[in-house]
């Protein structure tokens, strides 16, 4: 039997991106350092923000989040899962369809969240 999350009310459940151990200029940093990051992919969005048209998320959006009143979720063991209120949510992440390139480089391949 598969286990699946479902945000209830105005949530959503994000994966946050690992924290970074390399600095953008290539400076490795020592292993109790890491840049906190407060970007992650979006799993699961509750059917109150799907049904309501001024949230323009949705899943394997990569949001920009403030992590505040984020709930953890201990679900696989690695402690990545959130469940975010909406109003939490600061930034999606776009691609610019004119200029054809990417802010994120990590899209989604093959469908699924990096």
């Amino acid at each position: 039997m598969i286990e699946t999350i479902e945000p209830i009310g105005k949530r959503v459940l994000i994966r946050k991106d690992d924290d970074r151990k390399v600095t953008k200029v290539g400076i490795h940093l020592p292993d109790k350092i890491e840049i906190p990051t407060l970007t992650g992919r979006v799993v699961a969005v509750s059917a109150e923000i799907e049904a309501d048209s001024n949230y323009p998320i949705r899943q394997y959006d990569k949001v920009l989040f403030n992590p505040k009143h984020g709930i953890p979720v201990d679900f696989e063991g690695d402690n990545r899962l959130f469940v975010i209120p909406i109003d939490d949510i600061v930034a999606v992440f776009r691609r610019d369809p004119l200029r054809g390139d990417s802010v994120d480089e990590g899209q989604r391949e093959g469908g699924g969240p990096a």
